[in-house]
């Protein structure tokens, strides 16, 4: 018998988790279309999944977990192999990096002293996350069509990544901190 949380949302999440090594890989060798087409079936599979838990009333704690880390591996990963390729730079991949660094173990403290809570996302949250998938996939398309005006709107999306990263990483911490203070 399958256990109730492994439904059809969480076995495609899982499925982008299996994509992750196959597109860095490709991005580290800069085979750029097959890039493209993982990270766009990444995305697809991201919407795919949220719609189906909705849709099938199939949402569970372990989608609630795995998605958004499904997104962080493959935003880290995409950010720390284009940083070593010298396509973006190492001081944003590093505020992308610590940002999502300190979330995580502020989070895994209060889970530990105060006990079990959730973090929903916040708009600032999505939008960080949001921007981030389009600077990838502004990087990966314009390199495998190196004629797109792409690079035109390349500083402006690094600039907007690195603002809404420090402005979601303020907002997590103050709500983390109000919400440790109402404990």
């Amino acid at each position: 018998m399958r256990p109730p949380s492994w439904t059809v949302p969480n076995q495609i999440t899982f499925l982008r988790f299996v994509l992750l090594p196959l597109f860095l890989i490709c991005l580290f060798y800069q085979k750029n279309l097959w890039a493209l087409a993982l990270l766009v079936t990444a995305a697809a599979t991201d919407a795919l999944d949220g719609w189906l838990a909705r849709w099938l009333n199939q949402k569970s704690e372990l989608g609630t977990f795995l998605d958004p880390l499904a997104d962080k591996f493959l935003l880290s990963g995409a950010f720390v192999v284009l940083a070593f390729k010298g396509i973006l730079g190492w001081w944003l991949t590093i505020l992308v990096l610590a940002r999502d660094v300190i979330i995580l173990a502020t989070g895994a403290v209060i889970v530990l002293v105060v006990g079990p809570r959730t973090f929903p996302p916040s708009v600032y949250g999505k939008l960080t996350t949001g921007l981030q998938i389009l600077l990838v996939l502004e990087v990966i398309t314009a390199a495998a069509f190196p004629g797109s005006p792409l690079h035109e709107i390349h500083h402006g999306l690094v600039y907007a990544v690195a603002a809404v990263t420090l402005i979601s990483g303020v907002h997590y911490s103050v709500t983390i901190a109000r919400r440790l203070h109402s404990s």
